[in-house]
């Protein structure tokens, strides 16, 4: 269920399924050559339980620009974002500022905060008081599209 849209940022809310979850071969996937002599045991892997770690403050977003490409965060990807995690430096955080959600690393040093876009073509945001600011999540995985 779509929740809310910005330039930056369209927020989803996980959806309750009572999937047993996909089918997961647990042996590794070879970029080399195969091995025949692997046994193939099939598992059931849920993606919610390995993405979803605190259910009631999980939200997914999805990525619309490329201020974080060097992050790995490319144009439509999909975020998980857990509301419940401490903010810190170094993290990579949704923020709402100054009216609109934006994805980018913190910076913080003693009382002073920045957002750090991981693409040389966008500014570094240092926070202000006259900044609206409130650090929304904390991006905890990336889903990509191949």
């Amino acid at each position: 269920m779509m929740l809310h849209k910005s330039n930056a940022l369209t927020f989803f809310t996980p959806k309750e399924t009572n999937s047993l979850g996909t089918p997961f071969f647990n042996t590794g996937i070879s970029a080399g050559f195969p091995s025949p002599a692997e046994d193939f045991k099939e598992q059931r892997l849920s993606l919610d339980k390995e993405l979803v770690k605190n259910k009631e403050a999980t939200f997914f977003a999805r990525v619309s620009g490329q201020s974080m490409i060097g992050a790995g965060l490319d144009d439509d990807d999909l975020l998980v974002i857990d509301r419940s995690l401490e903010p810190t430096n170094n993290k990579i955080a949704v923020c709402f500022l100054d009216g609109e959600f934006t994805v980018k690393r913190l910076k913080v040093d003693k009382d002073e905060v920045w957002l750090k876009p991981e693409n040389p073509n966008y500014p570094i945001i240092k926070i202000t008081q006259e900044n609206d600011f409130v650090i929304w999540g904390i991006v905890t995985n990336v889903i990509k599209k191949v």
